[in-house]
């Protein structure tokens, strides 16, 4: 079992790299690997550990994928978790690279980011001997990641041109590839598996409200899937895992008002038994439903996005609104589920817009790179042509909107609100990033050099943008009232970026409100303060934009 604790806002536990092994009532529980100090219970220098994948058939044993704390390597090692004893099987000269196993146990794939962020995929031969493999071989960025039950094949995705992925099915080294499901506007996300021997029969695509493509729709799995999904009208049915003799299947029933329920499907019986619910006290049909949107930004770029409405609000119409920008920018994006933050503003009566801005992942390459050194210009523009759209469609009141974000999407609420002040009544951020430069002088980004490069990458080196990019320089032209949240001990944009955008506000003579949580880190872990956490911006809100203005 990978070991993992609650980190910042988020809802689920997150593994923090150390590995442990238990018996199934969880006695008997031995650390097998970590970055703490506990000795080599399997002989590996300590490091952070990932579970890369088990046996075709459980025998006890599991593939540990090791992160170095002194070496830049990837190694991937057979463990047997009972007897505490480990087998080198992979060892390549890339940091942090994944592997693909086949059915036999031999990895004969890897695949990451090199330092420079550039993507790249590595190939074993019969000797376990590793070699790069060029994109033009291969015709594209080919990401493999499971084989074929015979071994002789690999589904992967694949973009030939830095658009969205496809899934496709291929020869081992790459040619004669067979299309699955085609990429159209974004990316081919999840993908619905069958039992042992383990393959893939279906996937969605996750522009929008996800749609599943299935191409092996003679497969039983998928024939239980469409009658299973009939029971569940208008909510997303996901195989998590399958017992071995695929009698049973563990299933995750979600949508954008559902957080999320497990149920256990017996084949046997055609019985589906509830489980638990990811967050037991959300009552989905006091949830808002979340609506696609598509508009034109003003260069012609076509972003995406959500807008949740309020539960009983019916065809939104001038509704107060709160513009809420996700982090990143570049690695994650907004998606047609539960979001925490979107219900929590949606449960208070405002209409909630997200916007898929040039940048984030999901949308291919091209679209990411599309937001490289546009942090202060491009990337706002689509925020702020969102809003403009939003009230053009009649949906939100132009006068009730207030900007709020975490991380980058506090640096978003800063300067759309400098850049477009007409538009909001007040800007609110929490862990946020104010002062461009000042992330090369602190936080941890810097602390890697792929982390350098990255910095590099997305806002450039050149101290005068970077300062004419931050809202710390812009603070004169924020109009708004304004609330700062930070934790003290935030290591990725440390406490620092608050107070300098705190200090730059005053200057300006601008209304500001600070709040500093001790001991909390990018986001907040104890309960009683994210309870606290959200109470500050609700009623900060709700203060500039919750009443209707007098006439």
């Amino acid at each position: 079992m990978a070991k993992g604790r609650q980190t910042g806002s988020r809802e689920e536990p997150m593994p923090l790299g150390e590995i442990i092994s238990t018996d199934v009532e969880g006695k008997n529980q031995k650390h097998l690997f970590g970055y703490e100090e506990r000795g080599r219970t399997i002989g590996i220098e300590r490091g952070f550990g990932y579970i890369e994948g088990l046996p075709a058939v459980t025998n006890g044993h599991f593939y540990l994928r090791v992160l170095s704390l002194t070496t830049n390597r990837s190694m991937l090692y057979d463990v047997d978790a009972a007897r505490a004893t480990s087998r080198l099987v992979a060892d390549i000269g890339e940091p942090d690279l994944s592997f693909v196993l086949d059915h036999e146990g031999r990895a004969r794939f890897a695949v990451g980011a090199n330092d420079d962020n550039e993507y790249v995929l590595y190939q074993a031969d019969a000797k376990a001997n590793w070699t790069a493999v060029p994109s033009e071989r291969v015709g594209g960025k080919l990401v493999p990641f499971a084989f074929s039950p015979d071994d002789a094949s690999v589904y992967a995705w694949f973009s030939g041109d830095a658009r969205p992925l496809s899934l496709v099915r291929t020869n081992t080294d790459g040619t004669d590839r067979q299309m699955l499901v085609e990429a159209g506007f974004s990316s081919v996300g999840d993908v619905l598996w069958s039992a042992a021997p383990m393959r893939p029969v279906a996937a969605w695509q996750e522009n929008g409200i996800p749609r599943i493509r299935y191409f092996d729709a003679d497969a039983i799995e998928a024939r239980r899937h469409r009658a299973i999904s009939e029971s569940f009208p208008g909510k997303i049915v996901q195989f998590i895992d399958h017992s071995e003799d695929g009698r049973m299947a563990l299933l995750l029933v979600y949508s954008d008002q559902d957080p999320g329920t497990s149920y256990l499907f017996d084949s046997d019986k055609r019985e589906v038994n509830r489980l638990f619910s990811v967050l037991e006290g959300i009552d989905p049909a006091r949830m808002g439903a979340r609506r696609p949107i598509r508009f034109k930004a003003g260069d012609g770029l076509e972003p995406d996005g959500y807008l949740t409405i309020p539960a009983g609000a019916g065809e939104p119409s001038k509704l107060p609104m709160v513009l809420l920008p996700h982090g990143g920018p570049h690695q994650i994006g907004d998606r047609w589920r539960f979001d925490a933050g979107a219900q929590f503003l949606a449960s208070r009566g405002y209409l909630v817009l997200q916007v898929n801005y040039r940048g984030p992942l999901g949308r291919g390459q091209r679209f990411q790179e599309a937001g490289y050194l546009q942090w202060p210009s491009r990337i706002q523009d689509d925020l702020i042509d969102g809003v403009r759209w939003t009230v053009e469609q009649g949906y939100a009141d132009p006068k009730r909107i207030c900007a709020y974000g975490a991380s980058f999407g506090a640096y978003s609420a800063m300067m759309v609100a400098a850049r477009a002040p007409d538009l909001f009544r007040c800007a609110a951020g929490m862990a946020g990033l104010y002062d461009l430069p000042m992330m090369y002088a602190k936080g941890d980004i810097r602390h890697q050099a792929g982390g350098r490069n990255y910095l590099r990458r997305v806002i450039g080196k050149d101290d005068a943008t970077l300062q004419a990019g931050s809202p710390t320089t812009l603070a004169d032209r924020i109009k708004v009232p304004v609330l700062l949240v930070h934790g003290e001990e935030d290591q990725r944009t440390p406490l620092a970026q608050a107070k300098a955008m705190r200090a730059a506000l005053e200057k300006a003579g601008n209304p500001q409100e600070l709040m500093i949580v001790p001991k909390e880190g990018h986001g907040f872990y104890k309960d009683e303060n994210n309870i606290a956490f959200y109470d500050r911006p609700g009623a900060f809100i709700d203060r500039h934009i919750g009443k209707p203005p007098a006439p």
